[in-house]
């Protein structure tokens, strides 16, 4: 029998070899036809009595990244459609597709018949609970083999199987915090928690696959035996009872009740762990039915899963030009965001040359690349020759003429609009006239700055944010004479370096910091009022957000904000700030020297550690308290993520972001916000235009004009529409294919 993504291959001992391997995917998924031809495979498994067990394994680097996520949008229309006819009949067709795959993987083992995975590589979601559902599992011993079930951040929970198998075979407490939390595994943690039997030399992969069933592997799973016991004991019991409280309260501490699936998984384990493993089963696929009926999941998968793979794979980068293939990268300037963009460049195995103004500014920029690879190496997450090989691309130096043949130069000197034009013409003076220039500015407006160019159409902003190795977002900006091919080079190189790009026309603040400023600035406003500074920062982190407003303006430097708001009034006048908030950070920086984490004192103190940061007694006495009693807690969380939600209306109002999904994707990895919501104006969809313009009007008449909803909005509160209709994504691709 010949199959489409497996081949089935019986060797002499009467193993059969079940090798997935899709032919136009460099990743191995589910859809339809994958899960279709497993079932004949299992059926002619069964059936064939030459067939003594099953080795399934990859023919690719990776084992699988699981379910194609597309899979399930598919199934969520489907729903919504039959929903608007039988609402009973829609709910019973969702809970049967949601139980197909758990279905086939309790029909794999009780087959009868021994099934090992071999896992060779990335092996994710619905594949390893695949994997955990054969009766033996192998890993090869290498750093490219990670194990998880991820699903938990994309909004639902592993629905085939995982939330039984896992707490059946580890401990209960490290079964829980993997499935809440998504947690990778290396193949030795894996081993460790009892998820997989052996970790062997890549090569003896499948000779240890097959050697398991010669050696009489079992095919029944232990929890299938008579007599089985849980391994962390029953669930009403003195363990149980030192497990069940704190978990369900840390759960609570961690995600303040906004991640539904997070709180099914739990239910799932507890219920099912007092019930027989069919009807554990069956309980898991209930809660899945109904957590894929909540709006965090449709928005949490749309976000994060399809909307960012489509942004990762150049959904917005110009059709018709030839992607780039970097030889040389220039990168002017070797203070911290330089040498940032040096390293994650040479990581991507691109090289280098850091160009600052002597050799001794420019050493100290790889010098950073040196600390950050090295500490890599000392907690084992990367190797010494690849140390070497990194540092070996990037080339400090001190002299222009070293930029030549560089396909893209970044500048990321001083914020000075005349050092940044001294620079530019320094570097076009060496560059083939082919090289694309960017700039790493974060406040003045590219069109200006490429006024400097000789060659205006390749003068791009290509905006990273701090610190560049761990932030996974990067805005490329748009000048007005800005061209399509810097735009395609600029995305090929931001692709290359392994982050997401998002495109924004050019304006003050771009987008994401349009945004944050507005978070930072409502919270100045609270502190102004009396709210006690804690309680705005646990009001944020409650509203889903992962860092205080407070918190985050001490991160990026109270000085910083106190510089923006200078020039903001220089560049607009004195009514674009409100004074009160002036002043308290003019107190904080000229009266107090709190400039943030940077001098160990902001809006918190920083002591030297373990210590852990607290917020500054100070500040209660700045202005007259409100009692907490009287501080409405929803409103302050309500406050805090309508202002961003507003400006990024405003944003996509005045044409500076075209796609929504840019929008939602960029305000969840810039700066955190909510994730659960999908992005910014997916909180806006979420809640429908028509209520959420009448809260902007209450807000607005209580707290000012920050909340005044743009026309935008108003219109499409009076039509109806969302984000995704009026700013339909794919509308051109559907248009394409109907022409």
């Amino acid at each position: 029998m010949t199959y489409t993504n497996f081949t089935v291959e019986t060797d002499a001992d009467g193993i059969a070899l079940v090798t997935w391997n899709m032919p136009d995917r460099s990743m191995n998924v589910f859809t339809e036809e994958v899960m279709g031809e497993l079932d004949k495979i299992i059926d002619q498994v069964v059936a064939d009595a030459g067939i003594k067990g099953a080795v399934i394994t990859s023919g690719k680097e990776t084992f699988s990244g699981g379910a194609d996520l597309t899979m399930l949008q598919k199934m969520l229309k489907l729903y919504a459609k039959e929903k608007a006819k039988d609402a009973d009949k829609a709910a019973k067709l969702l809970f049967d597709n949601a139980g197909r795959m758990g279905a086939l993987w309790r029909k794999l083992e009780t087959s009868g018949k021994p099934w090992v995975s071999a896992i060779n590589g990335t092996c994710m979601g619905g594949a390893f609970e695949l994997s955990l559902a054969c009766h033996g599992r192998v890993a090869a011993d290498s750093d490219k083999v990670k194990m998880a079930l991820p699903e938990v951040k994309v909004g639902i929970f592993p629905g085939a199987g995982g939330t039984q198998r896992v707490p059946r075979l580890a401990d209960p407490q490290s079964a829980l915090q993997m499935l809440t939390s998504g947690q990778t595994l290396t193949p030795q943690k894996a081993k460790g928690m009892n998820l997989i039997h052996a970790v062997v030399e890549p090569k003896k992969l499948i000779e240890t696959a097959k050697g398991m069933i010669r050696n009489g592997l079992k095919p029944v799973q232990p929890w299938d035996e008579k007599g089985f016991k849980l391994p962390g004991g029953p669930v009403y019991s003195a363990a149980g009872a030192n497990l069940w409280p704190p978990a369900i309260a840390i759960l609570r501490r961690e995600t303040y009740g906004n991640y539904p699936a997070a709180t099914a998984i739990l239910k799932c384990v507890y219920e099912g762990l007092l019930v027989p493993f069919d009807t554990g089963l069956r309980i898991e696929q209930r809660y899945f039915t109904e957590i894929m009926q909540t709006r965090e999941a449709a928005a949490m998968i749309r976000s994060l899963f399809v909307s960012l793979q489509e942004l990762n794979k150049g959904a917005r980068r110009p059709e018709g030009i030839t992607d780039t293939k970097f030889k040389k990268i220039g990168i002017i300037g070797a203070g911290f965001m330089g040498a940032g963009i040096a390293y994650v460049t040479a990581k991507a195995g691109i090289p280098v040359v850091l160009v600052d103004r002597d050799q001794e500014a420019a050493d100290k920029g790889k010098a950073h690349s040196d600390s950050l690879i090295s500490d890599q190496v000392k907690k084992g997450r990367a190797k010494p020759e690849e140390r070497d090989k990194l540092l070996s691309l990037i080339t400090p130096s001190a002299d222009y003429a070293d930029l030549a043949g560089c396909d893209l130069v970044v500048e990321a000197v001083f914020e000075d609009s005349e050092v940044k034009k001294a620079t530019t013409e320094k570097a076009e003076a060496v560059l083939k006239s082919s090289s694309v220039f960017a700039s790493n500015t974060s406040t003045i407006p590219i069109t200006s700055l490429g006024k400097n160019s000789a060659r205006p159409k390749n003068f791009i902003g290509i905006h990273f944010f701090s610190p560049v190795d761990k932030m996974m977002l990067v805005e490329i900006i748009m000048g007005k004479k800005t061209g399509d091919k810097a735009l395609a080079v600029a995305m090929d190189f931001v692709r290359a370096i392994k982050k997401t790009p998002i495109v924004v026309n050019d304006t003050r603040g771009f987008y994401v910091n349009r945004c944050v400023l507005r978070y930072m600035s409502e919270a100045f406003k609270m502190l102004i009022e009396g709210v006690p500074a804690a309680m705005i920062e646990n009001a944020a982190k409650a509203a889903g957000m992962p860092v205080g407003p407070l918190a985050l303006t001490d991160e990026t430097a109270v000085d910083l904000a106190q510089k923006i708001m200078k020039q903001t009034i220089r560049d607009l006048g004195e009514k674009a700030v409100d004074p009160r908030q002036m002043a308290l950070i003019n107190t904080m920086v000229d009266s107090h020297g709190r400039l943030g984490r940077k001098n160990t004192k902001g809006f918190y103190d920083y002591p030297a550690k373990p210590a852990k940061k607290k917020l500054w007694p100070g500040l209660k006495d700045l202005y007259p308290q409100k009692a907490p009693e009287n501080v409405d807690v929803e409103e302050l969380k309500l406050r805090l993520l309508s202002v961003i939600a507003l400006e990024a209306a405003r944003v996509m109002e005045e044409c500076i972001v075209t796609d929504p999904r840019e929008a939602d994707v960029g305000s969840i990895l810039a700066f955190g916000f909510a994730p659960y919501t999908g992005g910014a104006l997916s909180y806006i969809d979420g809640i429908g235009a028509k209520k959420f313009v009448k809260i902007a009007k209450d807000l607005q008449k209580k707290y000012g004009a920050e909340f005044k909803a743009p026309k935008l909005l108003i219109d499409m509160a009076e039509k109806g529409d969302t984000f995704y209709q009026r700013f339909d994504p794919y509308a051109k691709s559907e248009e394409k294919k109907a022409a």
